[in-house]
């Protein structure tokens, strides 16, 4: 009968959602809990965090967020009687998950923490299913963590007595998911061992920490790496016995969360800890909302390194550099030296992140200087002003895949083979769309495949392109192009030499209503191609790795 009742709930859960609105139809995983679980200060570089503070990085945040209400030092008791179960209670929606683990203080003996296991602590769990399931909600109940307590034969002494049977119970007296996490957290401290499992735990060394000055060795509560291990293998369970979230829980070698509830507090931070040269498969970076105020550097040595934005409008990296601005020598930094984030290595692909350079109109002031190769940005913005994106590499080959990139003067410029697909080409002023510097004898350089190219209401006299160096090459395909682009389209940036070494071109060209566009007062110069000279199987051919540009399976 339970699990009829159950049943039902889900489904009238699943109904209730399918006609709530847009905004409102995310599910929303409650956590409460004990220290273990809840989520930590970050002043003075604190270490410690929680794994439920850690557990909201792995849900896709478009359809499941993490509301973490677990509290330091309360038991199933102590966190109703003070009022902390109330305002969950009242948020609960139908299709709502509300995480359950207490034990680590139901063990104390004052009178305000103390349950009894086999009764008063059931009764109290058994209060939170029933009160959950009032509104709709699904209840799961966690068994506590492990203590890191080991034995003279290496193995883990057992700290929570009966209160692990007594959640066992409750869970199957009442139809209840349960998630093991002793069973799992004891399997995974002891494999460690003694000693390296200290790295999951609070153990500070004396003077190595602001928070802590006298160091700390404490077998209880843990570090970022601890967290994440923890939420983990809560997900691992989940996975198996919670279909409805299985499908947008999402797995990551790093978190970057200026919150704290990832491995980092900065992106450069996760850079500097993929190891050189690696070749065990790629490095996925989670960035989570937040504006990272950093100059970024990428270097050669980390390779195949993705970079997944929780989303493009909120995960901003961004810094504030410029060409005329000085360095410590007093001289000026230059174009190549204001870049907010330098790309040398290879293979990186970056989605659902905006890159910045957030100077302002000040001259030239690069948001991003890519020298890599094999580069793929998916649904990515580049904001800036003067020379925006910098695709630096002379041998590198790069796609941009459904992104934004706005400018005003030159604002796509360098020596890089480029494909832009399906982009947003977005002119902040009058000026040049591009500037390519195209080594002589290389096939290609910039290749704009079905673009848009629109502009700030009142901005016109636009170019699509002018030579940075002479045998510059840029070509548009299919795109769409509004009225601010100048009639004649090129500019020869005063060098009629450049004319003749240059190649631009264009094919199918549109207004923006798909209206076929007149191009007959293109210079004469300019060169009508066939659009089957330039698919991106061309463009980005590589004998080695033919399919590097390939979805990457990283969007989301």
């Amino acid at each position: 009968m339970k699990k009829i009742k159950f049943l039902a709930l889900a489904l009238t859960a699943g109904l209730l959602l399918s006609f709530a609105p847009e905004q409102d139809r995310r599910i929303t995983v409650f956590t409460i809990g004990d220290s273990t679980m809840a989520n930590k200060p970050l002043a003075k570089g604190a270490l410690e965090r929680g794994w439920g503070q850690a557990l909201g990085a792995y849900f896709d945040s478009r359809y499941v967020v993490v509301d973490n209400h677990a509290q330091n030092g309360r038991s199933s008791k102590s966190f109703y009687d003070e009022g902390l179960w109330a305002p969950v209670y009242e948020a609960i929606r139908p299709g709502d998950y509300v995480f359950i683990q207490f034990g680590h203080n139901d063990e104390k003996p004052d009178e305000k923490r103390h349950t009894d296991p086999g009764s008063t602590y059931n009764e109290q769990l058994r209060f939170y299913v029933n009160q959950t399931r009032e509104k709709g909600g699904i209840p799961v109940i966690f068994t506590s963590v492990v203590r890191r307590k080991f034995n003279a034969e290496g193995k883990l002494e057992e700290t929570h007595g009966d209160y692990l049977q007594a959640a066992r119970d409750l869970a199957a007296e009442e139809g209840v998911v349960l998630i093991d996490m002793n069973l799992s957290s004891k399997a995974l401290v002891e494999s460690m061992g003694p000693e390296d499992s200290k790295q999951l735990y609070m153990w500070v060394p004396k003077d190595t920490n602001l928070a802590l000055p006298n160091g700390r060795e404490d077998d209880t509560h843990f570090r970022a790496l601890g967290a994440r291990k923890m939420a983990n293998l809560a997900l691992d369970e989940i996975e198996q016995k919670i279909p409805a979230l299985a499908p947008y829980i999402r797995r990551y070698d790093l978190v970057v969360a200026k919150d704290g509830s990832g491995d980092f507090l900065t992106v450069q931070e996760a850079i500097d800890a993929v190891p050189d040269y690696r070749k065990a498969g790629r490095t996925r970076i989670y960035i989570r909302n937040g504006v990272y105020q950093e100059k970024l550097v990428l270097p050669e040595s980390k390779q195949g390194v993705t970079f997944i934005g929780e989303d493009v409008e909120k995960t901003i990296l961004t810094y504030d550099d410029f060409a005329g601005r000085k360095n410590r020598f007093g001289e000026n930094k230059g174009t190549s030296g204001s870049a907010s984030f330098y790309i040398y290595g290879t293979d990186f692909h970056a989605c659902n992140i905006t890159f910045q350079n957030s100077a302002g109109p000040v001259g030239q002031a690069v948001a991003v200087l890519a020298a890599g190769d094999r580069l793929v940005f998916d649904n990515c913005r580049f904001l800036g002003h003067q020379d925006t994106l910098y695709p630096f590499g002379k041998q590198s080959r790069q796609l941009y895949r459904d992104c934004y990139i706005e400018g005003t003067v030159d604002f796509i410029f360098g020596a890089a083979t480029c494909y832009f697909q399906n982009c947003e080409i977005h002119s902040k002023s009058g000026g040049y769309l591009t500037a390519a510097s195209t080594l002589q004898g290389r096939p290609f350089g910039y290749v704009f495949s079905h673009c848009r190219l629109t502009a700030d209401e009142g901005v016109n006299k636009v170019a699509l392109g002018r030579p940075w160096r002479p045998y510059a090459q840029t070509v548009y395909v299919s795109c769409l192009m509004d009225s601010h682009i100048l009639a004649e389209g090129w500019n020869n940036w005063g060098n009629p030499d450049n004319e003749k070494t240059a190649f631009y071109g264009e094919v199918d060209s549109r207004t923006m209503d798909g209206k076929r566009l007149d191009v007959s007062k293109r210079v004469s110069w300019a060169h009508k191609v066939n659009a089957k000279d330039y698919t991106i199987d061309l463009v980005l051919k590589d004998d080695d790795q033919p399919e590097w540009y390939l979805s990457t399976g990283d969007k989301f």
